[in-house]
């Protein structure tokens, strides 16, 4: 088994972070710089950075709190949050970022996909995909790919759209269940496994993560290739030390 990856999230909104339940009712969690210092001690093998507020403010990324988050961390870390051209990303890149993360814009326009992995490189360009159920006789998807934080509707089944980025050129996903997001009881294992079996490169998931056991039915029943976390960790409630021993005690394979 590859090694897993164990990601904090930091949602950013006005210079904070925050978290909410189901993409709502946010509420102030930390200090970006001081979380990311904090958790690259803990052994995190990445960061993901959103500016969640970006897309729907119709603005591109915060760029004071990315370079802060360069100078302060050694860790990889990804941005998302307001990207809309290969040049938004561009300046991210060179402010520090290690790759970067859209999911509006793909939607919207495809080819910048294919543009940004052809300029940047799939290793340095992950798609984020928003999904939530539908019922059986809604007329749309099972599992239906949502944007604009998760208030829009898009029609697009997440499987295929998965399998459309991934021949477009994305280097990873970063799968969020809009129903699970916050709730703390456990990661969409249906839509996470649907997402990993049905490509080849690497999927985060995303939504849930309440437990420990939570972490580790992802990544075994789930499939997923890495275990992204925000509410547990930034509430201190688990910490990313934790997670990996857990894991590892469980015959995962992580970087202690």
């Amino acid at each position: 088994m590859a090694t897993v990856k164990i990601i904090p999230c930091l949602d950013v909104k006005d210079g904070r972070v925050v978290k909410g339940v189901k993409f709502e009712n946010l509420r102030d969690a930390c200090d970006i710089v001081e979380a990311a210092t904090a958790y690259e001690a803990q052994g995190a093998d990445e960061l993901v950075i959103l500016d969640i507020a970006a897309t729907l403010e119709r603005r591109g990324t915060q760029l004071e709190w990315v370079r802060q988050l360069a100078e302060a961390v050694s860790i990889p870390f990804s941005v998302g949050g307001g990207i809309r051209t290969a040049d938004d990303m561009q300046v991210l890149l060179d402010l520090g970022a290690s790759r970067v993360s859209i999911n509006t814009a793909a939607v919207q326009e495809p080819d910048l996909v294919k543009q940004a992995a052809a300029r940047f490189g799939s290793n340095r360009l992950m798609v984020a995909i928003d999904g939530r159920k539908n019922q059986i006789g809604s007329g749309k998807p099972r599992l239906e790919v949502v944007v604009r934080g998760g208030n829009e509707s898009t029609g697009l089944d997440i499987v295929e759209w998965a399998r459309k980025v991934e021949h477009l050129g994305a280097g990873a996903l970063l799968l969020t269940s809009k129903d699970a997001d916050g709730t703390k009881r456990g990661y969409d294992l249906e839509m996470t496994r649907a997402v990993a079996e049905a490509v080849e490169i690497p999927v985060i998931a995303s939504g849930g993560a309440g437990t420990l056991e939570h972490l580790y039915a992802a990544v075994t029943e789930g499939k997923a290739s890495a275990v992204l976390a925000a509410s547990v960790f930034h509430f201190g409630e688990l910490s990313v030390r934790e997670a990996k021993e857990y894991l590892a005690s469980r015959g995962i394979s992580v970087a202690l």
